[in-house]
């Protein structure tokens, strides 16, 4: 940068910046100009206009909202090349939502940083009740440039898919589970209770069959809800049949194998844990994934006052849920079925040795936990959270470095 007429130009000087490093300051005049420029852009996402704001770098730098722009691929390629030709250096960030990590990409593959957000981990003022996208993008921007966001894990596309495909399948067992529900109400709204303790097996099938309504409105309706039931429950094992085809070619799939080898870890626990969690070794520690999958108990301490709660419940729900219902497996004493005598045989020595080492700890655990009088759910929680996890994530890293 040349100075001006009348003014004189000075040497340059080499300050340290707010990012740690030395930035070259030209003095013209008796005013300092930077050579490199930063920028942080929040974009508040949605499904037609994303709004886009902008903060320059320092504690007194500009904030200011760009405008609402299309939220097609053409579009936001063009802002944000505008917006890169202002400055030597640019971050972005929007909320992770129903939009996907489509604009993600997009940004990386233009060669700029992005950060996607974890919405439930955003620092929100109390008395603020006022909510616009205007005001969101303006503190995603002011947010990213004090450091004071949390990035969620941004898979690739193949693995983006395969959870897809996973999450199908959890949502066709929970339409399953709704239609199910929807049967045993109206028996019980029409005083017909099964004689048996278990249900939806062929006989309590047969049972339903049997059932005679004095109106034929209600025998319909109870033969279009067992229908219901059956498509549904097609559609569950069809979607497992799928999942199970591809896991071969999957670049998870030695951990979704070695996975297996834990007791009370089966295909669907194992292929939800690889597909929702991904790479383990993000994390540097089992309770930093067992926090990651809110199965760490909650604490509101002050002073000399500690307090603690019941599990945050915060994170991965599916991981969770799955982890606590394989945790009632371990209240058996230790031994190897025949399902599982085949997935040992498979599996490497380390993996086999750590999965016999899990079974034999978890089921004294449980013992023990149930002899100091703790209830059943608590027991499969703490199983779950002290033990599982850290087992899982034992054998996926030795699978992975295998």
């Amino acid at each position: 940068m040349s100075a001006s007429a009348g003014e004189v130009a000075r040497p340059t000087l080499r300050v340290r910046g707010l990012l740690g490093r030395a930035e070259p300051i030209l003095i013209t005049g008796g005013r300092a100009v930077a050579d490199y420029r930063e920028a942080f852009v929040g974009i508040d996402v949605a499904k037609q206009r994303n709004a886009v704001a902008i903060a320059e770098a320092g504690r007194e730098g500009e904030v200011r909202f760009i405008g609402e722009v299309d939220a097609s691929d053409t579009s936001m390629h063009r802002v944000i090349q505008r917006i890169a030709a202002k400055f030597d250096r640019i971050h972005l960030c929007y909320e992770a939502g129903p939009t996907g990590y489509g604009l993600y990409r997009l940004i990386r593959s233009l060669g700029h940083e992005c950060t996607v957000v974890a919405p439930s981990l955003i620092p929100r003022k109390p008395g603020d009740r006022v909510k616009t996208n205007r005001r969101d993008a303006l503190s995603l921007a002011r947010l990213l440039r004090a450091g004071e966001l949390t990035a969620v894990w941004v898979p690739d596309e193949d693995h983006e898919a395969m959870r897809d495909l996973v999450r199908a399948r959890a949502a066709a067992v929970e339409t399953l589970r709704v239609h199910r529900q929807q049967v045993g109400a109206f028996m019980l709204k029409h005083g017909r209770a099964y004689p048996r303790t278990k249900n939806w097996t062929m006989r309590y099938l047969r049972w339903l069959q049997e059932q005679r309504f004095d109106y034929p409105a209600h025998q319909i309706a109870l033969q279009e809800m067992v229908e219901a039931v059956r498509i549904s429950k097609e559609r569950v094992e069809r979607l497992e049949r799928v999942i199970e085809d591809f896991i071969p070619n999957w670049s998870l799939a030695p951990i979704v194998r070695a996975l297996q080898t834990l007791r009370g870890v089966d295909l669907i626990v194992a292929v939800t844990f690889a597909t929702e969690v991904g790479d383990v070794s993000r994390f540097d520690s089992p309770r930093q994934l067992m926090g990651y999958l809110g199965l760490v108990p909650g604490e509101r301490s002050t002073g000399e006052t500690i307090r603690r709660g019941g599990i945050t419940k915060a994170g991965n729900g599916r991981v969770r849920h799955m982890l606590v219902e394989s945790a009632w497996t371990y209240r058996h004493p230790p031994r190897i079925g025949k399902a599982k005598l085949y997935r040992l045989e498979q599996a490497p020595p380390k993996v086999r040795e750590i999965a016999w080492k899990a079974q034999a700890r978890l089921t004294t655990r449980y013992r023990k936990l149930v002899g100091r009088g703790k209830r059943t759910t608590v027991v499969c929680t703490a199983i779950a959270r002290e033990l599982i996890v850290g087992f899982m994530w034992a054998v996926a890293r030795e699978a992975r470095s295998t």
